[in-house]
């Protein structure tokens, strides 16, 4: 729903991308992409910067671009924010990254699929090479949840690519984040005399998606992002014991080395390029990802790294009014 009547509306093109790197993923999910693209009223998209909004977990890029009741969708946030002055001009494109497990993590695994190149390497130059946007120096991405650990993440090791990044409660500190639901995903395979393939299969077939399944499919999801295992259904081998819940060491060390609190680390020199590296949570985010967000903040900060941290005051859910703030920084710091 529109809030400033007033605001000249862009336009939102559909385009779709036959992939080449997403060809034999293991999960069998379709090559061929949606990109929405929007393009503010009185542009045609030449010249103007290029944000990417990377979607959380059980969502793809159209579904940001959908009727939204009580609330504006992503284009009805951008015209107002430009027609108030808030932000510049910018292009937007929303790609479609949903994936069976029911999201993604936006990099590259031999499970889920090589996400990290198809930004990359196809979605992003496909939509600058059609509206003859963006370039070295005037793209950047954002994105919630999934999306802003993306954002994080991509900050960290894409540097040279991405100049400008925003992480709305961005996954951080896996072992706070995660801790709590493996118990809940041993319960629900215990169902199903501990088969990954039995519940996976259950799921798929179901007529009604029950919200605690949901986050079940995310953690099988996690685990065939982070520890994929090519021999397993789907990729999927959880760093935990079947029977008593311990954690599997050499297992679990490979979902932490993708914690952007221990990325950063590794990569922090390079966060120094960048444009604008913001991050934000909610201070009482459902999740616990303010305490990885908080985490995230402190080494980024004792290790000299420019960057805007705000926490506010909400959970994790329906939060897409902090764009608000994001938005018109990224504009202005790729402008």
């Amino acid at each position: 729903m529109r809030r400033d009547l007033s605001a000249a509306p862009g336009t939102v093109q559909t385009l779709w991308l036959d992939s080449d790197v997403l060809r034999g993923n293991l999960l069998g999910d379709p090559t061929r992409r949606r990109i929405d693209v929007y393009v503010p009223a009185g542009h045609d998209g030449r010249g103007l910067p290029l944000l990417v909004d990377l979607v959380g977990f059980t969502a793809g890029g159209p579904a940001h671009t959908n009727w939204k009741s009580f609330g504006e969708n992503l284009p009805e946030r951008l015209d107002r924010l430009i027609a108030s002055g808030a932000m510049a001009p910018c292009v937007v494109a929303l790609p479609d990254c949903f994936t069976k497990l029911g999201g993604n993590q936006y990099i590259n695994s031999t499970a889920m699929g090589r996400w990290d190149d198809f930004l990359l390497q196809e979605a992003v130059p496909f939509v600058e090479a059609r509206f003859v946007c963006g370039g070295a120096g005037r793209r950047g991405c954002f994105g919630k949840s999934s999306g802003g650990y993306a954002a994080l993440v991509h900050g960290m090791l894409h540097s040279d690519f991405w100049a400008a990044t925003a992480s709305h409660s961005g996954d951080a500190g896996f072992e706070l984040l995660f801790a709590a639901e493996w118990p809940r995903v041993l319960r629900a395979l215990a169902k199903t005399e501990n088969s990954v393939r039995t519940f996976l299969e259950r799921f798929f077939a179901a007529p009604k998606v029950k919200g605690d399944d949901i986050h079940v499919l995310m953690n099988l999801a996690m685990c065939a992002t982070y520890d994929p295992d090519p021999e397993s259904y789907m990729g999927i081998r959880l760093p935990v014991t079947l029977d008593t819940c311990e954690i599997i060491p050499e297992r679990w060390a490979n979902f932490l080395r993708w914690d952007p609190v221990s990325l950063v680390e590794q990569h922090f020199e390079v966060l120094k390029r960048l444009k604008l590296f913001y991050l934000d949570c909610g201070d009482v985010d459902q999740y616990n990802l303010v305490y990885g967000s908080r985490r995230l903040h402190n080494r980024l900060t004792a290790l000299d790294v420019p960057h805007t941290y705000e926490e506010f005051p909400d959970d994790h859910s329906s939060v897409d009014y902090r764009m608000d703030k994001s938005l018109p920084l990224l504009a202005a710091a790729l402008g």
